[in-house]
């Protein structure tokens, strides 16, 4: 009896040192085989959309479009393949988001490191790992009276979450590698859909539901 091919890995996180971690980790399973890494969601899309692997391991906070957009896209360029989220982000709204665009699992990076093995094969076998943290994230009713930012596309998302946590159209236009006028038409548009009118309503509303990623500039007046 033949055995089952080696697992096909990409890694997509924007930290080289992270990335050699993972790989150094993933490879001690003989089952396992990396095949690309990346630093950036456009350049994990460009690659998979020529190349085959069978899961990526992707982050969600990545340079230009975030991991959500990245997934999204992936869906339609690569439908065979499998994406485990492995991120410090413990929300579980934000992985109830990320399972709705497609996500096969969504682990966090507190996690012990045998759970990313442990996530793979889980993945391999059909189900969806989820991190004790997220665990909650399969009771999300997608209502978009109750939850605005279900109403988002991917990319809004993203830059719905960078308005929340601080950052200025300045700041998003020169990280995300667009002009100002397309961040500003971003935050008119999220404002419409969302019914948010400011930037301080988009952090309490992140902080209420549990979205915001990483620590907030101080706007608790």
């Amino acid at each position: 009896m033949n055995a089952p091919a080696s697992l096909k890995i990409a890694i997509a996180d924007d930290h080289a040192v992270v990335r050699t971690g993972y790989r150094r980790l993933l490879e001690l399973d003989d089952d396992v085989e990396v095949v690309a890494e990346f630093a950036d969601g456009e350049s994990a899309y460009r690659w998979l959309g020529n190349h085959r692997a069978d899961i990526l391991i992707l982050d969600l906070s990545m340079p230009g479009r975030g991991g959500l957009a990245t997934l999204q896209r992936l869906r339609y360029r690569a439908p065979e393949l499998r994406v485990l989220v492995f991120t410090m982000h413990d929300s579980p709204a934000l992985a109830a988001q990320a399972l709705r665009l497609g996500a096969n699992g969504y682990i966090t990076k507190s996690s012990a490191p045998e759970s990313l093995i442990d996530a793979i094969h889980e993945i391999r076998a059909g189900g969806c790992p989820l991190s004790g943290e997220v665990a909650d994230a399969r009771d999300y009713e997608v209502k978009a009276d109750e939850f605005p930012h279900w109403q988002l596309s991917p990319r809004e998302f993203d830059m719905f979450l960078l308005f929340a946590e601080g950052a200025n159209v300045d700041q998003i236009a020169a990280g995300a590698c667009l002009s100002i006028k397309t961040v500003a038409n971003y935050q008119t548009t999220i404002r419409q859909k969302t019914g948010l009118s400011s930037t301080l309503d988009m952090y309490r509303y992140a902080e209420r539901h549990g979205l915001l990623r990483a620590a907030s500039p101080a706007r608790r007046q």
